[in-house]
């Protein structure tokens, strides 16, 4: 991947676009998921991967080259024309602070109007990041609970939220799958399976390059 960015892409995308961050080492099967489900209950006409560069909250956790995260990333979101790689995040020297992305997309894709995707975790720690009243000028957010875990208490925070911020926050709604990142590391190197937890084809490259087995 030669990190250049096609710019009759860039003028194609407009409209409703969520963002979906994320270090993606390596993506798996439930960030596509919840892709799917963000473009679909919120009309969204593009969804953006887009791999985390220089995170601050991970700077002290050894994370895998860019290349091969983006590489997986490209790969997991190529059968589905309304998912796109944007290596915004990898290519700039910069902490990838939310914020500074935000802005550089708003300035990036003009016409269009963002929806940044997180967790629920993620939700109750919004107001610790850095400059969120920054991040709400260019994105509403769509927040994505598991049922039944704390569902009372992901409402309540969403509704006080909003009181902050009026009408930024939306609960999305998405399928529990029990997976994540590190337990497909873990599953890599203890030499058991990860078929279904990513795509074949990024199962097939986790495989090729050797990553994860150390």
């Amino acid at each position: 991947m030669d990190g250049k960015y096609n710019e009759n892409l860039i003028n194609e995308i407009c409209g409703r676009i969520g963002i979906l961050g994320g270090t993606f080492n390596p993506v798996h099967n439930g960030h596509l998921m919840i892709a799917e489900n963000a473009r679909e209950q919120f009309a969204l006409d593009k969804v953006l991967f887009i791999p985390t560069g220089h995170s601050p909250l991970k700077h002290k956790q050894q994370i895998t080259n860019a290349v091969h995260r983006c590489a997986m990333a490209s790969l997991a979101v190529s059968d589905n024309p309304w998912f796109i790689l944007d290596e915004i995040e990898v290519q700039s020297p910069e902490i990838s602070y939310t914020y500074r992305t935000m802005s550089k997309l708003k300035e990036k894709y003009i016409s269009s109007e963002f929806f940044f995707i997180l967790g629920a975790d993620s939700l109750f720690d919004f107001e610790s990041w850095k400059h969120p009243e920054l991040i709400l000028e260019n994105c509403s957010i769509l927040a994505a609970g598991r049922k039944h875990l704390r569902e009372k208490e992901f409402m309540e925070q969403i509704e006080y939220l909003n009181k902050k911020y009026p009408q930024k926050f939306h609960p999305l709604d998405t399928t529990n799958m029990d997976v994540s990142s590190e337990e497909i590391r873990q599953r890599v190197k203890q030499g058991k399976s990860i078929r279904y937890l990513v795509p074949k084809s990024v199962e097939k490259y986790i495989k090729e390059k050797k990553l994860y087995v150390e």
